[in-house]
């Protein structure tokens, strides 16, 4: 944190020189220190942080801005301004700050572990030469004139209008992008989805790219190693490819049957989504490309995606899916049964490997 000095008394004997300021104005104490001993211990009592749980704090349930702090302070009979109240914030070493995100909750005691369980599996799939992937699903944005985080250059006062409001126009709906970040090639796909997002579009993003790119690249593949969104804390949570989502699996299940290949899936620890390699790897760049760009029709989010790049050498491929996915879907224990899966034997619900169903269950490869 930057400390600010108050200057004591300037020196009598100061000279001004060719190289020398101009002497300062004879040395001025702040009321505080002067006349109004109490003012900085009743001011640093207004924005003390253990005043919130007190019913009697005036400012408990109102902004601390330097208006109310001075108002607060000429009740108690104090003689100051807004000006004043800033100064001596800033001489007792408060500044203004944003929050800070650094609580992650309750936290898995696996969740070491399993995180080395993952580094283990990426670290063998690589070295073979298998394609390990990330994959996730961004933030579904409105389609329209709305406004967008950042900031672009335009003429000066001629800034980009957009809505107020940010209300769904329901002709144009929303936008699902869906990706896939390969941790080998350094490249990124992405499905725009314009329907529902569910566990069947997630995996069908993961078809398009081994379709466009995934068996260009690994032509000799026999197996995929996907890390997905972390395992729930929770029996009913997950998201749309969790590790108890039925449907999740009943599609990888297919998706694995038509290129004849086992799929490796390891979840995040619960509480990790922030950590899944696809957000600091892909999305965020996608993020920096539409900084101040309304989405108005779906080309506008496709076509930047597109031309993602980055000094690391990131390359993207992006296609707009108009296909149907109708969401609350529920798969039959008849359905998880015929599943040909294996559980590792740590964490076997996070771990798992699902093989082509032309296999025997027995040869289901796992590590």
């Amino acid at each position: 944190m930057i400390q600010r000095t108050i200057r004591g008394p300037p020196n009598a004997q100061t000279r001004s020189t060719s190289n020398q300021l101009t002497p300062k104005a004879p040395y001025k104490p702040a009321p505080a220190k002067a006349g109004d001993p109490r003012l900085v211990a009743d001011l640093e009592a207004l924005v003390e942080p253990t005043t919130r749980g007190d019913p009697e704090a005036p400012l408990r349930w109102t902004c601390k801005s330097v208006r109310r702090l001075a108002e607060a302070l000429q009740q108690q009979g104090h003689q100051v301004s807004r000006s004043l109240v800033a100064e001596l914030l800033n001489a007792t070493g408060y500044r203004l700050q944003a929050n800070r995100k650094t609580t992650q909750g309750d936290s898995h005691p696996d969740r070491d572990a399993q995180f080395g369980y993952i580094n283990t599996q990426l670290a063998a799939a690589l070295a073979a030469q298998q394609p390990v992937i990330s994959v996730d699903t961004k933030k579904k944005e409105r389609v329209g004139d709305f406004g967008n985080n950042g900031r672009q250059y335009r003429p000066q006062g001629c800034p980009q209008e957009v809505r107020v409001h940010d209300f769904l126009i329901k002709e144009l709906g929303g936008a699902v992008p869906d990706g896939v970040s390969d941790l080998a090639a350094h490249a990124g796909w992405l499905s725009v989805g314009v329907d529902h997002d569910t566990a069947a579009f997630a995996v069908n993003s993961i078809r398009q790219w081994w379709r466009n790119l995934g068996r260009l690249r690994y032509p000799d593949a026999t197996r995929w190693l996907i890390t997905a969104t972390p395992a729930p804390a929770k029996a009913a949570g997950g998201g749309r490819n969790g590790s108890r989502v039925g449907l999740w699996k009943r599609e990888l299940q297919k998706l694995a049957d038509e290129p004849g290949l086992d799929i490796m899936v390891s979840h995040l620890p619960p509480g990790t989504s922030k950590w899944n390699k696809i957000e600091h790897r892909l999305f965020s760049f996608i993020s920096q490309n539409w900084r101040a760009q309304p989405l108005v029709g779906y080309r506008v989010i496709v076509e930047p995606i597109s031309a993602t790049t980055a000094k690391t050498g990131l390359t993207v491929r992006c296609e707009l899916d108009t296909g149907r996915y109708p969401s609350g879907i529920v798969v039959s224990d008849a359905e998880i049964a015929a599943l040909n899966i294996k559980r590792a034997e740590f964490h076997g619900g996070w771990n798992y490997t699902i093989s082509p169903n032309t296999y025997p269950p027995n040869c289901a490869f796992i590590s």
